[in-house]
């Protein structure tokens, strides 16, 4: 048990809510809200409905004080966690979340244009791809709505410059 209490009592004597709201920095309404969310939540309550928290209910709020408010769990996700006993009893045990990269299938090949490869930067021709870009012919007429077309097409080249602009405000936003 991490909470700090100054009243003088035993480690494992009873806290009173008010107590262990201030002792932990919760609300005392929001404890008794867990309460009816978390079915192992079950302090005493004595003549008149006043709670009793024991030293292990206390330990349980703080676990669940940490999965939903520094982890971000929902009350059901935190639930779960601890009912799966999948929750840490302290944060430095808790593994950090790993992120997916994209995956490319081997079986997509590189055009010769460079194509995804070249897009996600897997291919070591997109200099080449760049400089057929830049030498580009014409650029394809914009379709109109008499031709049944949607809007604007673009030329290959423009379409690439297009994808590889997207490609490195993404690099950007992912590296900050």
């Amino acid at each position: 048990m991490t909470a700090q209490f100054d009243d003088g009592k035993d480690d494992g004597a009873l806290r009173t809510i008010g107590e262990v709201s201030r002792a932990l920095g919760i609300k005392t309404h929001v404890l008794r809200y867990w309460e009816q969310q978390f079915a192992m939540l079950e302090p005493l309550k004595r003549s008149g409905g006043r709670r009793y928290y024991r030293s292990e209910d206390v330990d349980l709020i703080e676990e669940i004080d940490r999965l939903v408010n520094k982890e971000g769990y929902t009350l059901k996700g935190a639930e779960q966690a601890i009912a799966s006993g999948k929750a840490a009893s302290s944060p430095d045990e808790v593994e950090a979340p790993s992120v997916a990269k994209p995956v490319i299938a081997d079986d997509v090949r590189a055009a010769s244009d460079g194509g995804v490869d070249a897009f996600f930067g897997k291919s070591e021709d997109v200099a080449g791809v760049e400089a057929e870009a830049e030498q580009a012919e014409e650029p394809a007429p914009a379709s109109s709505a008499s031709d049944g077309g949607a809007g604007p097409e673009f030329s290959r080249a423009e379409f690439l410059a297009k994808l590889k602009d997207i490609r490195s405000r993404l690099e950007q936003a992912v590296s900050a």
